[in-house]
């Protein structure tokens, strides 16, 4: 069939349906808003993310371009030291090959021991790999940030029936598992990972870690006598030490016992 013939039944069509039009019409005007609204703009209807951007916005932009990084255009990454209550934020460009180190953000307070959480109720808070999953403008504790936990591993690894659950870092220094920073940190990080969301950053990185696992081989039966810990702790070891050698992201995977591992890239490419 030619095309101008198809054209004219495409049109003879439209007219002997006009119900047709009517749908697309519809369709249209569904889609336009919900295309048209980033995730930055939906945050930004919220007045205590205004003010987070009202107070911090100039400096944090300062901050990253004296690393070197565009905030139009930030990937980031964040990992926290529970023995030493500290939570750094790393960043780099999405052209990037590697992430610099940002600030490190003191946790306000602090509840629980170190170990992974287990269980509803433990006070723990979580170690293993994780990421941003929710972001909470309204939130009782001010601004909060939700991670992903129980993931995988700790549904494995635990033996209670009620693993537990929201788990954020937030504002307010008060904590049940949670990690807490003042408002004023809260209001600056929350705008970083908008603006990292907004750049079209799926999954936002969170590794938390006991402490620095450099050593932790050599001084590995000092630090609990639990054998389960201990084996749960071997298993963050490569995960930590490949973005300590590189300052990349590794590939993490969970075995059918709830461990981690790193994905091998290199024998990956050498194939």
């Amino acid at each position: 069939m030619k095309i101008g013939k198809k054209l004219d039944l495409i049109g003879a069509f439209t007219i002997i349906n006009p119900t047709f039009i009517l749908i697309i019409i519809v369709l249209s005007s569904m889609a336009t808003p919900i295309h048209s609204q980033s995730f930055k703009s939906c945050q930004m209807k919220y007045q205590r993310v205004i003010k987070a951007y009202a107070e911090n916005y100039d400096f944090i932009d300062s901050m990253f371009q004296k690393k070197g990084i565009d905030i139009n255009s930030i990937n980031i990454f964040l990992r926290a030291i529970k023995s030493e209550r500290k939570l750094e934020l790393y960043a780099k460009n999405n052209n990037d090959s590697v992430f610099t180190l940002i600030k490190s953000y003191d946790f306000c307070f602090f509840s629980g021991e170190l170990g992974p959480k287990r269980e509803q109720g433990d006070l723990q808070i979580p170690e293993g790999f994780y990421h941003i999953d929710r972001f909470n403008p309204t939130s009782y504790f001010f601004l909060s940030l939700g991670i992903n936990y129980p993931n995988i591993s700790d549904r494995k690894l635990s033996t209670s029936r009620d693993v537990g659950g929201d788990i954020f870092i937030h504002g307010d220094c008060v904590s049940i598992g949670c990690i807490p920073l003042t408002d004023q940190w809260i209001k600056e990080l929350y705008m970083i990972c908008v603006e990292a969301k907004n750049n079209g950053q799926i999954k936002i990185p969170v590794h938390l870690f006991p402490f620095r696992m450099e050593a932790y081989s050599q001084n590995r039966l000092r630090h609990s006598l639990e054998l389960r810990r201990l084996e749960f702790w071997d298993s963050l070891v490569a995960g930590y030490n490949y973005f300590e050698k590189k300052k990349q992201l590794p590939k993490i995977k969970t075995n059918a016992n709830g461990f981690y591992s790193v994905q091998d890239f290199e024998s990956e490419t050498s194939q």
